[in-house]
This record gives structure tokens, C-alpha cells and sequence, in this order.
């Protein structure tokens, strides 16, 4: 009978063995299976979770505006004064609802090609006020006029427009106005064609953003859209890791940015790593040589030593357009001097993305710029011979959002993070519960050897 008891026991410890070894085994298929799924899935083809994410997204995108309400217009364009402006908003609009047109498979070079739409809903619920609240704003025409027309002979011709229109430094606009276009006064009464319609987003209503090409991963998934396209829903290559570097190209400035890992945190379950846009993307070409090119002249900005603006001039047909974050955060000081009632703040106005690092898919972004206006003094155009100095007029701040919604994240859950968990906590029982009846089933032994010696 002892000798069947030892027996016993021996069996119970071989099979707690077993069961350890098998869940040891079962890590590395487990995780050659996840990675298989997941290479699969996230090209970017007719039916797979990836391609029907990312040809119509199931989360709600909004873009929230603030407008800097200059409060002493007067004061500035005859006295050259401090800009004094008041931030009023927010105003929202849901945008990047539309699906994705013109979408064109390459077999032959592993591409998807596409046209992103483009639209804006307002939502008054989530805005201050309406489309038709006034705000005292930059004449957008007359501050371009210095830049693009530098000639000074050329400048008072443009001039007499100007002065029989009325036009002055600043103006009042409506929110719909400022953001869609209006007609301009003086650029009305110029006797040759010139695009007479301003607006800091016109056109867009009716357009499309594109078209690009990405690559869709068929071949080989760690080069899908190696280069992140800022639409929300599309994503970076699967297995992302920490120390990793996210490309993305954000069209509405022309240029691509890139983010570092910040900060590991739990959204609606799904674990994330949340990827900030870093201060030196907006630094100095002495500080960063990737921004050479958005270093175009070297007065106002003090041979390229000024940093947190950068030059989107040439994206914008040679108007002075330049990007910032908001509320000139990381800056330089010399920038934000002239202008009184900016609170830059790290937490309201850092861009961020937060990334599902199995998948690569992107969950949630904030992606926040400002969005200002160069304007030079101009002697030979009344309503800018005032100016005595360079002034970085900010007009408005944006923060495009966007969240996954309940309803994704539960399917998100459903199909990829809880069958991961589930085959992990499947193979750290075994592994477990086999070493525990390992452990205990040879103490029993050991304790019946002695026993029986004894």
C-alpha cells in the first residue's frame, strides 16, 4: 500500500510538472498566435478590423476653437502698444465624420491610396455662443499685404484699396467669417483677378484632404503607414514599443511632427501608452536642425536663435501663417512680449497621442495648435505705418479631439486586449497551479520516504 501511495504521489507531481512545463510552452505559442492575429488584422484591407476602422471611424472627432478678441485695437495700430486680447470660446465643431473616398489598392507596391473629405458640424451644446458671435480680429488681407507685396511702389497702389474700402488693422468678423471665409472688402475692389474670399480655414467645406499613400502592411506590417497620416483611426505599426519615435504628417500645417512615449494609462479598460508631442519640435534650427526649413528669414527671428513659432508661409500661398502651440507655450519670451493675456499651461495645451501598443491602433488624441499671423510695420500702407515694431499676432487656438467610443472600446476588448488577457491568465495558471502541485505533491513524497524509513 505505500508503495502504491508513492506511486500516487509521483504521478500527482509528474502531472504538476507537466502542467507547468505546458503552460511554459503555451507562453510562446500563446504569444506566436497574438502576433499572427494581430499581423493579420491590422492590414490594411477589405476585412479586417483595421480597414473598417480606419475607412469610417466609429468615434466622435471634434475641433474646439478660442478666439483672441483683441480689446484695444485703436491703441495698438496708431500707438504700437501691447496687444491686449481676451480668449472667448470654446467652440465646437465635429469634423472627420465623412469615410474616406478614392480608396485604391497597389498589390504590386503594397499601398492603399486615398482621398479624406472634408466637413465641419457646429455643435451648440458644446460651444459658448453661435457661428454669428462678433469678435475684434486681425485684418487677415491687410496684414498680408507687406509680405506679399514688398515692393513699395506696388504697396501704394495696393494702398488706395485699401483706404477706399475702409480697411484697417484689425476688423470685426462672426465666428463662421473668420473660420469659412468672407469676402473682402478691399480685395473687392482691385481691378485685377485676385481671390477676393479670406477665411482662416477657406476653403474647406467641399474639399479633400489628399491624396495620400500608405503603405497597408500586406507585405510587410511594421512599414504600415511607417508615416502616421493625422486622421483619426488610422494608426502606427503593431508591437509598439516605449523607446520607439511616432512619425505622423498633419495636413492643415504641411508637415509631419513627431511624439516620445509620456506615460502608460487605462482607457475604458484597454491599457495605452500615451505619446506627447515634445518641446523641441517647435525649437530653434540650433536646437533642432529638422526645422531649417521653417526658418525663412533671420531678422524677426534673431538668425534662427527664436524657438516655439515656426514658418507655414509657403503651405499657405506666401501669406504669414505660423504655428505654434498654444498660448505660445515653449516659446521663446522675446515672441509673447507684445501681446498681454496669454496663460500658457502644459496640461490644457500639449498635444498628445495615446496608442493600444499590440495593435498600434491610436484610441485617443489631442492635437492642439495656434495659429498666428506675422505682421510688419508698412509705411507705405496707412493702416500699418503706426507699428514700430514686429508683432506675432495669435488668432486662434484649436484643439481636435477624439475618443474611442463605449461601444468600440467594449468590441476592442471583446476581440483583441481581453483574448490576450485570457490566454495569459490561462497560462500563468498552469504555470501556477503545476508548480504548486509539483512543490506539493514531492513534499508528500519526501515526508512518506521518511516516514517509512523510519
Amino acid at each position: 500500500m505505500g508503495c502504491d501511495r508513492n506511486c500516487g504521489l509521483i504521478a500527482g507531481a509528474v502531472i504538476g510538472a507537466l502542467m507547468a512545463v505546458f503552460g511554459g510552452i503555451l507562453m510562446p505559442v500563446g504569444d506566436m498566435l497574438i502576433e499572427k492575429t494581430v499581423k493579420k488584422e491590422a492590414v490594411l484591407e477589405e476585412g479586417t478590423i483595421a480597414f473598417k476602422s480606419w475607412v469610417k471611424t466609429g468615434h466622435r472627432s471634434l475641433q474646439t476653437g478660442w478666439i483672441f478678441d483683441v480689446q484695444d485695437p485703436e491703441e495698438v495700430a496708431v500707438n504700437s502698444s501691447k496687444i491686449k486680447v481676451k480668449q472667448r470660446g470654446p467652440y465646437t465643431y465635429r469634423v472627420r465624420y465623412l469615410a474616406k473616398e478614392n480608396i485604391t489598392q497597389d498589390s504590386e507596391t503594397h499601398t492603399v491610396s486615398f482621398l479624406q473629405p472634408n466637413g465641419a458640424i457646429f455643435e451648440p451644446s458644446l460651444s459658448v455662443g453661435t457661428e454669428n458671435d462678433t469678435f475684434t480680429v486681425l485684418n487677415l488681407a491687410v496684414a498680408a499685404v507687406p509680405h506679399l507685396y514688398p515692393s513699395a511702389f506696388v504697396q501704394i497702389i495696393v494702398n488706395i484699396f485699401i483706404k477706399k474700402s475702409n480697411s484697417s488693422m484689425f476688423q470685426k468678423r462672426t465666428l463662421k467669417e473668420l473660420l469659412w471665409g468672407y469676402k473682402d472688402p478691399f480685395l473687392s475692389l482691385i481691378p485685377y483677378p485676385v481671390p477676393t474670399t479670406v477665411g482662416v480655414f477657406y476653403p474647406y467645406h467641399n474639399t479633400a484632404d489628399g491624396v495620400y499613400k500608405v503603405f497597408n502592411g500586406k507585405d510587410d506590417i511594421i512599414s504600415r503607414q511607417s508615416v502616421y497620416v493625422y486622421v483619426y483611426g488610422a494608426s502606427f505599426p503593431p508591437f509598439i514599443e516605449k523607446t520607439r519615435v511616432l512619425q505622423f504628417f498633419s495636413s492643415d500645417i504641411c508637415r509631419s511632427f513627431y511624439a516620445v512615449f509620456g506615460a502608460e494609462i487605462n482607457l475604458k479598460g484597454i491599457p495605452v501608452y500615451r505619446f506627447i508631442l515634445p518641446s523641441l519640435a517647435f525649437a530653434s534650427p540650433l536646437q533642432n536642425p529638422d526645422n531649417h526649413c521653417f526658418c525663412t528669414e533671420k531678422i524677426i527671428s534673431k538668425t534662427c536663435t527664436l524657438y516655439g513659432v515656426l514658418d507655414i508661409g509657403k503651405c499657405k500661398g506666401g501669406k504669414p501663417v505660423y504655428i505654434s502651440l498654444p498660448h505660445f507655450l515653449h516659446a521663446s519670451p522675446e515672441i509673447a512680449e507684445p501681446v498681454e493675456g496669454l496663460s500658457p499651461n502644459e496640461e490644457e495645451h500639449s498635444t498628445y497621442l495615446d496608442v493600444e501598443p499590440i495593435t498600434g491602433f491610436t484610441l485617443q488624441f489631442a492635437k492642439r495648435l495656434q495659429i498666428n499671423i506675422l505682421v510688419k510695420p508698412g509705411k507705405s500702407i496707412g493702416a500699418l505705418k503706426g507699428l514700430k515694431q514686429n508683432y506675432m499676432v495669435p488668432v486662434l487656438w484649436l484643439n481636435e479631439t477624439g475618443t474611442i467610443g463605449d461601444e468600440k472600446a467594449e468590441m476592442f476588448r471583446n476581440q483583441v486586449t481581453g483574448k490576450i488577457e485570457l490566454l495569459g491568465l490561462v497560462e500563468m495558471i498552469l504555470i501556477s497551479v503545476g508548480a504548486v502541485m509539483f512543490t506539493a505533491f514531492m513534499i508528500s513524497y519526501c515526508a512518506c520516504r521518511l516516514k517509512s524509513v523510519k
